[in-house]
């Protein structure tokens, strides 16, 4: 027991010995810091769309103030399913295959409780979300990671299959992906699903920046030949309209899971506030091109960002999606935290250290570059001075 702390022998043990998230970490470094641009958190600049705001604004006017029920209102299931269809001929029963959440967060939250039995291994590709890992252990699980690294950021089926012999129960697979935004194309995602239902591994597939997918369609996960049993599919709003803050995301899957994952739900959080369900209903009807033209904007900063990241020796593939570039520090001979530390006090940029995304990463560093064009410039041409800075001292060093 900690003596300054007395009652830390009341708290888990798992809980005590979760790291914090390395995101919310360092970014409570960067309040109340003045002039600090911020590549960092993964939250659109963009207002939510003025027509699903006042959908929202709206139903509260009309007095929709009450629970809905556990699954969510039937209208979005509804909505979801036509979506789904129209979109993908992706077809789920919006009565027994669709729940909704608060964010993709909590469905993942929920997917994992309701399949895991203690000890179950769970297969996730890194560098991943922070958040997969400690969730899994959350639900009794145990996190099995597989680095990506010499692939270019992708899991591939060979690589996949060197891990099915420790029998896991189910792989998170999240594309585009946060942090590298690497995605998939219907063929290699083909190959992946092979793998997993020759081995009765379950697919829980977040793609919620599937709609940020820039230079091929995106596939879902449960349009693959035999896959849609297998698959629980994760998908919101929050990124692609532009509504973090409503906090609205759904999962669709097969009726028995949906089923366990609603009897979790429904003791915990009970139903998801209905003004964001009503606002989120409008963003399926009337919000696609307000997201086709955020996508084209992401595009354009994309391109931008990954050729000056590169042209400063920070080194970086081309994301497929998302709006993250996953930039190496090689060049620099600094461990990530250093640098998104230095970075942030002598030019007040902030970043996002690579270990936050897995304890291999640690040189690299996550930027978003979810923020205006302006932003951006001034951020690179404060991290050329930076990194103009660093060259000159290590000269200086070498010389003495």
């Amino acid at each position: 027991m900690n003596p300054s702390n007395p009652i830390t022998h009341i708290i888990s043990n798992k809980v005590q010995n979760m790291q914090p998230s390395g995101i919310r970490a360092f970014f409570d470094l960067v309040l109340g810091m003045k002039e600090v641009i911020s590549l960092g958190v993964g939250e659109p600049d963009f207002v939510t769309p003025w027509q699903i705001r006042e959908a929202g604004i709206y139903s509260l006017e009309q007095g929709f103030t009450s629970y809905t029920s556990n699954k969510g209102l039937y209208k979005l299931r509804l909505s979801i399913a036509r979506y789904l269809k129209s979109r993908y001929n992706l077809a789920y029963d919006a009565d027994e295959e669709i729940l909704i959440t608060v964010g993709v967060s909590e469905a993942l939250d929920l997917t994992l409780r309701a399949i895991i039995n203690p000890g179950d291994k769970i297969l996730i590709s890194t560098p991943s979300y922070v958040s997969y890992g400690p969730v899994t252990e959350l639900a009794g699980g145990t996190p099995v990671y597989i680095d990506t690294r010499k692939n270019n950021f992708k899991l591939t089926a060979k690589t996949l299959k060197k891990y099915v012999d420790i029998k896991p129960k189910a792989i998170i697979l999240n594309y585009p992906t946060n942090p590298t935004g690497v995605s998939y194309t219907r063929k290699e995602l083909n190959e992946i699903n092979g793998v997993l239902l020759k081995h009765k591994i379950l697919c829980i597939s977040d793609e919620v920046y599937g709609d940020l997918t820039y230079d091929f369609e995106h596939t879902p996960f449960a349009t693959l030949s035999g896959a849609k049993s297998n698959t629980i599919y994760l998908d919101g709003f929050s990124k692609s309209y532009a509504m973090t803050g409503w906090r609205v995301g759904f999962a669709c899957g097969p009726k028995g899971i949906i089923q366990a994952m609603t009897k979790i739900h429904q003791y915990t959080i009970m139903c998801v506030p209905i003004t964001s369900q009503m606002a989120a209903c409008e963003a399926l009807e009337t919000g696609r091109r307000s997201v086709e033209e955020m996508k084209n904007e992401y595009k354009r900063r994309r391109e931008f960002i990954v050729k000056e990241l590169n042209r400063l020796g920070l080194n970086c593939l081309k994301p497929d999606g998302a709006f993250y570039a996953f930039a190496s520090l090689k060049k620099t001979g600094m461990k990530s935290l250093d640098f998104a530390e230095r970075l942030l006090k002598e030019q007040k940029v902030a970043v996002v250290p690579g270990t936050a995304f897995g304890k291999e990463f640690d040189d690299y560093i996550r930027i978003s570059y979810a923020s205006s064009f302006e932003n951006l410039k001034e951020a690179l041409s404060r991290m050329d001075k930076f990194l103009k800075k660093l060259h000159k001292h290590s000269s200086k060093n070498r010389e003495d």
